[in-house]
């Protein structure tokens, strides 16, 4: 599902990103582990094609970098579902109108809409607050909305860059228990990640990243 092929990225004559070769099957969960500036985040980029490599080739689905025309990088992003650290929820939109905005961006038929907007929101558990804004919602809760958003348009794979950074231990459990859940029904998590105590409670495969090459892959069980 998931290939990358000899990917370097290089930023002022110095790699980000430096011979990373990788496959990650359908309905895998693996962690990105790594240090701060260990790459992860930029592999997560380049998996969404807001960079492209320098050097190599990314293969998602039936979508290749090398050949990739910019007005298809929209229709790549439909398969995928991004959730950050910090939510970056529309501050002046319901929780409704922040998971519609990402159905509307993709042209999906107004009648659909409301269908999964609350199909989604069933599944995260917020149903009931679905006309409440954000400031109104814990960070649990924002980040459970970031989640709705990421799925409502069935992605092949999600792709978490530290969803869990900005959450109590508590809550950073409910949020993987619920990154299990949808796991479990086919969707692949690819999750960067620092927290080691998740990465022992829930073992996944583990990638590890040192000055943006891979320095290991491994499945813990």
């Amino acid at each position: 599902m998931i290939e990358l092929n000899d990917v370097y990225v290089v930023y002022h004559e110095k790699s980000s990103v430096a011979g990373v070769s990788l496959r990650i099957e359908p309905g895998e969960f693996v962690y990105l582990l790594g240090s701060s500036g260990a790459g992860k985040s930029t592999l997560l980029k380049l998996l969404y094609m807001d960079l492209l490599p320098t050097r190599g080739d990314i293969r998602i689905g039936e979508f290749e970098s090398k050949n990739l025309k910019k007005k298809e990088i929209p229709f790549l992003r439909r398969q995928l579902g991004i959730v950050f650290q910090d939510f970056r929820l529309l501050r002046d939109r319901s929780v409704y109108d922040n998971i519609a905005f990402a159905l509307m961006v993709t042209d999906t038929p107004k009648i659909e809409v409301p269908k999964k907007v609350m199909k989604v929101l069933a599944e995260v558990g917020l149903s009931n607050k679905k006309n409440r804004m954000p400031y109104e919602l814990s960070g649990g809760e924002q980040q459970r909305v970031v989640i709705a958003r990421a799925l409502v348009n069935d992605p092949i794979v999600i792709l978490a860059d530290e969803p869990t950074g900005n959450l109590d231990p508590e809550t950073s459990m409910e949020i993987m228990q619920l990154l299990l859940k949808i796991n479990e029904k086919g969707t692949a998590i690819i999750m960067a990640t620092h927290d080691h105590e998740i990465v022992k409670k829930i073992p996944k495969r583990i990638i590890r990243m040192e000055k943006g090459a891979l320095a290991s892959s491994e499945i813990l069980n």
